[in-house]
């Protein structure tokens, strides 16, 4: 029993943040799949920032309707990713697979509403916020 508990325990701190991970050439999929989580973080990050400086510069009927387009935003990104995944359901590269899905959604989304933010005077296909 004290063997099974000390195996359990090395895993464990083996596995934890002060280990050094290498996203450039993971070893293995638990690698591939903290990788991804932590290039999803990042990107997730980014785009929390930029709504919320959005949020700031956006009168309130403008601010209601970009909350209600992100709630929904964000459940068609997860739906959408784990359609694209189902074919890698089950196994081990799935969870990788669906992180690295959302980060590129995510990352297509930065930048969809940064064309918002930053379109030219009069261009009516947008909606700029009035500073």
């Amino acid at each position: 029993m004290k063997r099974i508990a000390a195996a359990i325990l090395l895993c464990l701190c083996a596995d934890g943040p002060a280990q050094a991970l290498n996203c450039q050439s993971p070893a293995n999929t638990v690698e591939m799949d903290r990788c991804a989580g932590r290039d999803f973080q990042a990107a997730d990050a980014k785009l929390n920032a930029l709504y919320r400086s959005m949020m700031s510069r956006y009168d309130a009927a403008n601010q209601t309707t970009l909350k209600a387009a992100e709630k929904s935003w964000i459940s068609y990104r997860d739906a959408e990713c784990m359609f694209e995944t189902n074919g890698t359901a089950g196994g081990t590269i799935n969870s990788t697979m669906f992180t690295q899905c959302r980060t590129a959604k995510t990352n297509a989304r930065i930048r969809e509403l940064n064309a918002q933010l930053h379109c030219a005077d009069g261009d009516l296909s947008c909606n700029a916020p009035s500073d």
